[in-house]
């Protein structure tokens, strides 16, 4: 039996995965968290199989939920099942250490086949995906501008182009005012760009903004 830890801040999202796995046979849910700090006291508390985890949720999230979770429990598969683009995160979430990465749009086809080769020990990965982190690992000067950005970059990055001030950023990461205006020039020198109005058009142009308007994590 694979044991899973589901967690999301949306109910019926999980609600809806539990009735998708209910029918396998051979996974079985038996732990739920709706935040950060739920899911860290699940992975210490309980032993898990897959950890099937949202990349927006309060509190710690995304990259440094993912990396968090692998500093405590090496060993513990992670699949991010996520409303954000595999164009946004997907291999940044890999690279943290991550072994799958589905949009929630993709999951009801394909969430069983990956939670099951993840257990097993493999990697779920699109094939868009997996040229991503090649030519990211092998030809970093073909890359895309902004994954030359350090993941905090990236994260300000985005809260910048989704219109937040750097004060409330500083606020919402708990980080001085000073240190993301460090973040947002360095994201600026290194992909290029002139001013925020160039950033912005950016982010469109690359996919890089939430289509359902909610705020990236």
């Amino acid at each position: 039996m694979i044991r899973v830890l589901l967690a999301d801040d949306h109910a019926i999202v999980r609600a809806g995965v539990k009735e998708l796995l209910a029918d396998t046979g051979d996974i079985l849910v038996v732990g739920e968290a709706s935040d950060g700090v739920e899911t860290l006291s699940q992975v210490r508390a309980k032993d898990f199989d897959v950890a099937v985890l949202d990349m927006s949720m309060p509190g710690r999230s995304g990259i440094d939920l993912i990396k968090q979770i692998k500093q405590e429990k090496p060993g513990l598969p992670i699949l991010v099942l996520s409303m954000h683009s595999e164009e946004q995160y997907a291999v940044r979430a890999l690279k943290a250490g991550a072994s799958g990465y589905l949009t929630k749009e993709s999951a009801a086809e394909q969430l069983v086949a990956a939670i099951r080769r993840i257990a097993a020990g493999g990697a779920f990965v699109t094939p868009e995906t997996a040229l991503r982190l090649a030519l990211g690992v092998n030809a970093p000067g073909g890359a895309a501008p902004h994954s030359l950005l350090s993941d905090r970059e990236f994260q300000v990055f985005r809260l910048i182009a989704s219109g937040s001030s750097i004060s409330d950023i500083a606020k919402r990461l708990n980080l001085s005012v000073k240190t993301i205006s460090t973040h947002k020039t360095r994201a600026m020198q290194k992909m290029g760009l002139a001013n925020q109005s160039e950033l912005i058009r950016y982010a469109i142009e690359h996919k890089l903004l939430d289509e359902s308007g909610g705020s990236p994590s």
